[in-house]
């Protein structure tokens, strides 16, 4: 995406967030936050901006604590936005945030199962179970593929397209055989990435339900490659130059030799994915994949109002974060947002309809934005 591709790489040099002080967003007390974090100690990265029903901009963002998981609870008293270096008074409720769990957009995930005769046995039935498990967690619009690693032209055999049904899913990973004499750990990675930037992401489609914002890869194996195409080197060089994420999460097990771990390890870092070592607990697996579900689940939406004209330009905007509630430090990221007309489509016009009622326009000559001539509250900082 335009714009992001700066702040996308600042996150992934390291997931600890510089703390600063906001002297553009007020603070807003709440005793009841169940929040748990440090200060500072997390991460926030928008992916994807959609200007579709202008003038709504809906910004799709990820947060991470010092452990890779999701921020919990984030609501409108912790995030502040600015738009043209103006900050927003929460007050005015010209903006609201959703978990991505609340709406109606599809994920896709696309699973990598190594299928070499190395996994054979007991590591493979149980990939194979926690794999189902995942498939039936999932959220009845998301899709998921489905590659398994075998002795193909390709190095993989697509087990399944993109598919949002639970049952097809499943009898068709059933069908899966371990029996692999290679392991192309790199090319299946690489055409799953593939799969995942297929479909544009932020593609204009009326349907909600087929507006697909953000795809995950899941990797389940021992990290051994034979005869990739790609390096490894090649494929992190294929990561670092996204200009939006695709996380990578990978379970690394074996009944054989840890000894390639690190390559699954490198490679979920690199992507701000996950990397879990499961070694020969194979039990493991059904609570990691469940964790992952829940991971991808709990993006966050924030929805505003914009009061710029339709001008067809590009405008800055950032959304910080304020973690704990009260804290009074912020992390944030920036993104751009096109003030354009929206398409004459009867769709649109009944979204935009909701979103009208549910985020009515201010009275004549209002401003979303706090009011520089009033002074601060006792206890909170000046703009």
């Amino acid at each position: 995406m335009k714009g992001l591709a700066s702040t996308w790489a600042w996150i992934k040099i390291s997931l600890t967030a510089m703390v600063i002080t906001a002297t553009f967003f007020i603070p807003i007390d709440s005793a009841d936050s169940q929040s748990v974090a440090l200060p500072g100690v997390y991460a926030i990265k928008i992916y994807h901006v959609n200007s579709i029903l202008y003038p709504f901009v809906q910004v799709y963002f990820r947060t991470y604590d010092r452990n890779g998981l999701p921020l919990v609870n984030l609501n409108e008293r912790n995030i502040g936005l600015m738009v043209k270096g103006r900050s927003y008074d929460p007050a005015k409720r010209q903006y609201f945030v959703q978990n991505l769990r609340q709406r109606t957009e599809p994920v896709r995930t696309v699973i990598v199962l190594d299928a070499s005769k190395s996994m054979a046995g007991t590591p493979f039935e149980k990939a194979l179970q926690a794999t189902a498990r995942f498939i039936d967690s999932k959220r009845p619009q998301d899709q998921v593929m489905i590659l398994a690693i075998r002795d193909t032209k390709e190095g993989y055999e697509i087990v399944s397209e993109y598919e949002r049904d639970a049952g097809a899913l499943g009898r068709r990973l059933a069908d899966v055989k371990c029996d692999g004499l290679k392991t192309r750990l790199y090319d299946a990675i690489g055409a799953a990435m593939q799969a995942c930037v297929v479909t544009p992401q932020g593609s204009i489609e009326p349907d909600a339900s087929n507006y697909v914002v953000a795809c995950s890869i899941v990797v389940l194996s021992d990290g051994k490659d034979e005869g990739s195409a790609l390096s490894r080197h090649e494929l992190n060089t294929r990561i670092s130059s996204l200009s939006y994420p695709i996380p990578i999460y990978s379970l690394a097990y074996t009944k054989v030799s840890p000894e390639h771990f690190r390559n699954l390890e490198a490679i979920s870092k690199n992507s701000i994915g996950k990397y879990y070592l499961i070694g020969e607990a194979y039990d493991k697996m059904q609570q990691t994949l469940e964790e992952i579900q829940y991971i991808i689940q709990s993006d966050y939406v924030l929805t505003f109002r914009s009061p710029i004209p339709v001008d067809g330009e590009e405008h800055a905007f950032k959304i910080g974060i304020e973690y704990p509630t009260g804290s009074g430090k912020y992390t944030y990221d920036s993104g751009r947002f096109e003030a354009i007309q929206p398409p004459p489509a009867p769709s649109l016009s009944q979204k935009l309809a909701e979103l009208n009622r549910a985020v009515p326009p201010l009275s004549e000559g209002g401003s979303p934005f706090f009011d520089a001539t009033q002074p601060p509250a006792v206890g909170q900082p000046s703009q």
